[in-house]
């Protein structure tokens, strides 16, 4: 992995989880790397006999950069997305010190099963629109960005389900490229089959790779001014507003707590896989 990350306890969005710190992660097993592949899951160990239990919530990681961003170009390399009921995953750029004031950019994200797909979204503070002419494949949601409206919705676009969770993951992943200018926020998301040359030979092209998933334009929304200081973050919620609000249409069995507490080897697919992060600027 090019980047370096740093391990936090910070919880949000009303999850039921304990994210561990760094030296607790490596011993639980929840982190772990290879020289081509680096590993974040969620603990399949703790029973409702342990001692202690996953009671208030079960433990997960929640990784963030050390390094903060302005723009850029990101490249992600996803082998393996996280998918299990009362899960929430997401790979994403954040000031967490100072949202949203600082904007938020959900680069991969599903929750439960994945099989919603893949959401490409924005949140930021006011006056932050989408409704403007874009050029993307995914389909737009919501055109407001602002965190304050729509229940923080932001403005999302969304892909097929086979843009996470398990067809994602037996398509051998994706790579995923994010393209931060003042111009505008661009994200494309390649299957494995499709990765452009230039990303592998490390020389990326984003003229070259067509029309992208999502297009956040700065016609109506100043990016420059929403999106600062960002640094790049991984986790694994458990639970939490999004999760509770889909779970009744969501298949999964009892109550979401229910499912964290007491039933761990339902999380034995709820893990990230990645075998790089690459940052570019402009020379």
């Amino acid at each position: 992995m090019s980047q370096s990350l740093v391990a936090l306890t910070r919880i949000t969005a009303q999850g039921f989880v304990h994210y561990v710190p760094q030296a607790e992660a490596r011993t639980r097993n929840l982190t772990y790397a290879t020289p081509s592949t680096a590993v974040l899951r969620v603990d399949t160990a703790v029973g409702p006999s342990d001692t202690p239990n996953a009671s208030t919530g079960r433990f997960s990681v929640r990784l963030e950069s050390k390094k903060t961003y302005n723009s850029g170009l990101f490249i992600f390399d996803v082998k393996h997305t996280p998918y299990a009921c009362g899960a929430w995953p997401a790979l994403w750029l954040t000031d967490s010190a100072n949202w949203p004031d600082h904007g938020e950019i959900d680069v991969l994200e599903s929750i439960n099963q994945g099989t919603a797909g893949n959401a490409m979204t924005l949140h930021t503070s006011g006056s932050c629109s989408m409704a403007v002419k874009r050029q993307q494949t995914g389909s737009s949601n919501q055109d407001d960005c602002d965190h304050s409206v729509n229940k923080n919705a932001g403005c999302g676009v969304t892909q097929p389900a086979s843009t996470f969770g398990p067809t994602l993951n037996s398509a051998g992943g994706a790579v995923v490229a994010v393209e931060w200018r003042a111009a505008g926020i661009r994200m494309w998301q390649f299957a494995r089959s499709a990765v452009p040359a230039d990303i592998g030979g490390k020389k990326p092209n984003p003229a070259a790779w067509g029309t992208a998933t999502a297009d956040f334009p700065s016609t109506d929304c100043d990016i420059g001014s929403h999106f600062k200081n960002n640094s790049i973050v991984v986790n694994i919620d458990l639970c939490g507003d999004l999760v509770y609000g889909s779970w009744d249409k969501s298949g999964c069995p009892s109550n979401c707590t229910d499912v964290v507490a007491n039933q761990p080897d339902s999380f034995k697919t709820a893990y990230w896989e990645f075998g790089s992060f690459e940052v570019y600027q402009p020379s």
